[in-house]
């Protein structure tokens, strides 16, 4: 028995070192290729296995040169030289070397369209489908790119006018000797399908019109997959749905195909054209009434309490309504929205209550307003009327109580590669309005603004942004224009490294605003990873009461950028040079 424990003592340390086996692999081979045979290679994925040991190493090493160029193949290299070796000095290593010689070439590229009608109110652009292939002549032939080139030619075909398109034939002739790939894909279009009449599915609560009058397809439109998403974007923004599915009724196609088969066994010629596809838009409403609370905190104005009552058929409109308790401001207010419009209108009124405490200027303000919006998220158009009640107290004396009736009209203009978060193009934002008339008014005036952004590319990874604001106010006299409509700079998204508003004319102690306003920013954005960037920024800017007056004060800084699901958060440290201080900007998104 005491001889057995010792033999078995003994045979330990070598099952030990029998589990503990393992080699190494050294790769040698351009860039590329040494990823592809690192992520793929049976060597290398099984260096670290526990059941290895030197006899399943010499059958992967045996097995390991086709493997090799099985894979350099389909990174278009056929005849590679495959040298490898084990080095059993120290640990076991297996090296490779690989020289992939010249690449396989795309030569002749045969792409047959079947099919495909083409008349002269509506023709298809199939030399405009061949010119997009994305494998062409020249080019290395790799098998990923091969298939994704198959793939992407058939996607451009069934996203518009032929969603029953197939890829009958594709054929990949290599010739090693030649370096050449002869490609040939043969596409079948299928019938041509346009759009039928709209049906809606799932509405309980709400109106038809809410889903109808959102529809920019129209009956007799080519099939597009692009046209599908639009509208079902249009639809979940309105917030009146949990869930939206917008496609074309297939099931009505499945119908016809059934009904030509029968036809065809039976001798009967097939139709001319398929019918129309009825247009189905499904959805799950959300619950009517929903209420939320929270709690936050503002570099502007300070910490918040919030909450909010939503309730979406308040005699048949959407209806927001918000209670805000921040430091500087508290509010509250409620909104009515009415359906979209056929002809694309966005019609609400509302009313709120506010109380503003900034910079020694407190003011109260109760107001009525109504809207009109229109337009698209490129081009956007409002024009609103609002009555304005308001009280200022100015060094804690009761300096003015006025009311006033201002109508404005405002556009936004958009040109950007993406609208959450862009990095190159501009956005325009102008207004033009004003108390002109002497109806519910103390004071007629006349106000005009306009800001501007944009974003110009340095490279892949970095981004200059330039930001300007102008505004002007013209009136008899200043008292009884209401202070929402004068003119104060500084805070987060104006010259940072200044309180919120903190710029403007002085009165005593105060800050009130001017006739005039001019602010500037630029900006330099790097991205170190695809979410994570920093900044460097300039800000300068001031409002006054006549242009002579309008003396810039400067700010700047650095700050940490991170790329959120909701858009882009800032986070900046500036300082500001006529006060001397630094201070902490914290903002969501970019300014209009």
């Amino acid at each position: 028995m005491k001889g057995l424990i010792l033999g078995c003592a003994a045979l330990l340390p070598l099952l030990a070192a029998a589990q503990d086996w393992h080699y190494e692999v050294r790769i040698n081979a351009p860039h590329g290729l040494e990823s592809l045979l690192e992520d793929n290679l049976d060597l290398v994925r099984y260096r670290k296995s526990p059941r290895m040991d030197r006899d399943q190493l010499q059958r992967m090493l045996r097995a390991a040169p086709e493997q090799i160029k099985t894979l350099a193949a389909t990174a278009g290299y056929y005849t590679p030289a495959v040298d490898i070796r084990l080095d059993d000095s120290g640990t076991p290593t297996v090296r490779i070397e690989v020289v992939p010689g010249e690449p396989v070439r795309v030569g002749e590229v045969d792409i047959r369209l079947a099919g495909f009608e083409s008349t002269a109110a509506a023709p298809f652009d199939q030399q405009a489908l061949k010119a997009g292939w994305g494998l062409p002549a020249g080019s290395v032939f790799r098998q990923d790119e091969w298939e994704k080139a198959k793939r992407d030619l058939l996607r451009a075909v069934v996203q518009t006018r032929y969603p029953r398109a197939q890829m009958t034939a594709s054929e990949a002739v290599v010739d090693p000797e030649t370096r050449r790939a002869l490609l040939h894909v043969t596409l079948e279009s299928g019938p041509e399908m346009r759009f039928g009449e709209l049906k809606i599915e799932g509405l309980r609560r709400y109106p038809a019109s809410v889903v109808r009058n959102l529809n920019p397809i129209k009956p007799g439109d080519y099939y597009s997959e692009a046209a599908l998403q639009a509208y079902q974007g249009k639809l979940q923004d309105t917030g009146y749905f949990a869930n939206v599915e917008v496609s074309a009724d297939l099931s009505a196609l499945l119908d016809e195909q059934i009904a030509a088969a029968a036809d065809k066994a039976e001798g009967t010629p097939p139709p001319a054209a398929m019918a129309p596809l009825p247009l189905l838009v499904r959805v799950v409403e959300n619950r009517r009434k929903t209420a939320s609370v929270g709690i936050g905190f503002s570099t502007n104005t300070g910490a918040r309490t919030s909450g909010t009552y939503d309730d979406l058929d308040v005699f048949g409109l959407k209806m927001k309504s918000a209670l805000t308790l921040e430091t500087k401001r508290q509010s509250a207010r409620s909104d009515f929205y009415f359906p979209t419009t056929a002809d694309g209108y966005n019609d609400s009124f509302g009313a709120a209550l506010e109380r503003k405490d900034i910079e020694g200027e407190i003011t109260r303000t109760g107001s009525i307003a109504a809207k009109r919006a229109w337009g698209t998220p490129l081009l956007e158009h409002s024009i609103s009327i609002e009555y304005l009640n308001e009280s200022k107290t100015v060094n804690r004396v009761l300096s003015s109580h006025s009311q006033s009736l201002p109508i404005t009209y405002a556009a936004t203009w958009r040109k950007v590669d993406n609208l959450v978060f862009p990095t190159q193009g501009h956005v325009i934002n102008a207004t033009l309005g004003g108390a002109l008339l002497p109806l519910l008014t103390d004071e007629k005036f006349l106000r005009a603004t306009a800001r501007g952004i944009t974003y110009r590319p340095l490279s892949p990874a970095s981004t200059v942004i330039l930001r300007a604001e102008i505004g002007a106010l013209a009136s008899a006299r200043q008292d009884g224009v209401p202070t929402t409509y004068l003119f104060r700079a500084g805070g987060d998204n104006s010259v940072r490294g200044y309180a919120y508003q903190e710029l403007g004319v002085q009165q005593g102690d105060a800050t009130v605003g001017g006739r005039y306003l001019v602010t500037g920013s630029a900006e330099y954005q790097y991205w170190f990873k695809p979410a994570w960037g920093a900044a460097l920024f300039y800000d300068a800017g001031n409002a006054a009461n006549s242009l002579g007056g309008l003396h810039p004060k400067s700010g700047y800084g650095a700050g940490v950028r991170y790329k959120s699901p909701v858009g882009p958060i800032n986070v900046d440290l500036a300082y500001g040079h006529a006060t001397g201080k630094v201070r902490l900007h914290f903002s969501l998104g970019f300014t209009f």
